[in-house]
């Protein structure tokens, strides 16, 4: 579902339009609260990581798990992650390679195989347990916190830190999956991704009971000068003018901002019309790193790529707490 601009008012000032959906908020809550209650039917023999969030739209789990897979590398770890591959036909379990199509795997899952090797599967514990006879050391759960089924040895809520929680709302008046105060009685680790100013204000603004990592992320350094380059931009992800500002902050110029639905398909079509606009316009074609994946293969040498990663602030309790996980 598309993140709504009424989602993110003031719980204290709530929308006219949340409030006549909260009814439906609460029955939403309810549910997903009763189904996480459920006992796990699945224990992995590796550790589980999950990645996940409590709102719906992009909150950094992608860039989150990319940042988790080269901790434990780095650790000396072999970390596998398992996705569902949202958006994706098959079923699994499947080892992403090189050669697979986004429309086949999703495109988080082309993206995140680039760091550490990747499974789809539709169901979690299939993937897991082809992940660990595979080899894995680790299992790193991209998604799935609501969803019951595998225990959970280490549980990570990533938050955008600009957008909080927003109104505090279940679906379909709010952004949330669950209540904030019950999914973090499941979390390890709220994560906050965010600029200085927006962790102050996400702070202020929201009492965390669980340990508070926070995070920014910032674009790869990759030789290219964005200084007032003419861009038409485009981004298919949970908050497109999210990128749009990371251009803007590079100094690009930016002609055009075109933000996709979510996972949004790149047809030739749509990036026939976007070809000739810049060609038309004089300018160069920008998206992200996820939405790079999905584009055609004749298209890719016209678009140019903008990699970010997360950069944690502190990482000494994370550190700590992935190190006990071998203990």
């Amino acid at each position: 579902m598309k993140p709504l601009n009424f989602w993110y008012t003031s719980a204290n000032a709530l929308d006219w339009r949340a409030r006549f959906l909260a009814p439906l908020g609460a029955l939403y809550g309810a549910m997903t609260a009763y189904r996480v209650r459920q006992a796990p039917t699945y224990v992995s023999p590796r550790p589980v990581i999950c990645i996940g969030n409590l709102n719906a739209g992009g909150t950094g789990k992608t860039p989150t798990t990319i940042a988790l897979a080269q901790m434990l590398v780095s650790m000396g770890h072999s970390p596998h992650i398992v996705s569902r591959g949202y958006g994706g036909s098959l079923t699994g379990p499947h080892a992403v390679n090189a050669t697979d199509n986004a429309s086949e795997v999703g495109d988080e899952p082309l993206l995140l195989a680039a760091f550490a090797p990747t499974w789809v599967s539709k169901d979690r514990a299939l993937g897991i347990e082809a992940a660990c006879k595979a080899g894995a050391s680790h299992i790193l759960m991209d998604d799935g916190f609501q969803n019951p089924s595998v225990k959970k040895d280490m549980a990570i809520v990533v938050v955008d830190a600009g957008k909080g929680f927003g109104n505090g709302l279940c679906l379909p008046a709010g952004p949330l999956r669950e209540p904030v105060n019950e999914g973090l009685k499941r979390a390890d680790f709220v994560l906050s991704v965010g600029t200085e100013a927006q962790q102050a204000q996400f702070a202020a603004n929201t009492p965390i009971s669980v340990p508070h990592l926070k995070g920014f992320l910032e674009p790869l350094q990759t030789g290219l000068d964005f200084a007032n380059m003419r861009c038409i931009a485009f981004a298919g992800i949970g908050h497109p003018e999210k990128f749009f500002n990371t251009l803007r902050d590079l100094g690009a110029q930016i002609i055009r901002a075109e933000g996709l639905a979510d996972h949004q398909m790149l047809t030739p079509a749509l990036m026939k019309r976007l070809s000739n606009d810049a060609l038309l316009q004089d300018a160069q074609l920008v998206t992200t790193e996820k939405d790079a994946v999905r584009l055609p293969q004749s298209f890719r040498q016209h678009v140019v790529t903008v990699p970010v990663r997360l950069v944690l602030n502190k990482d000494t309790e994370l550190l700590a707490a992935l190190t006990a996980l071998n203990a």
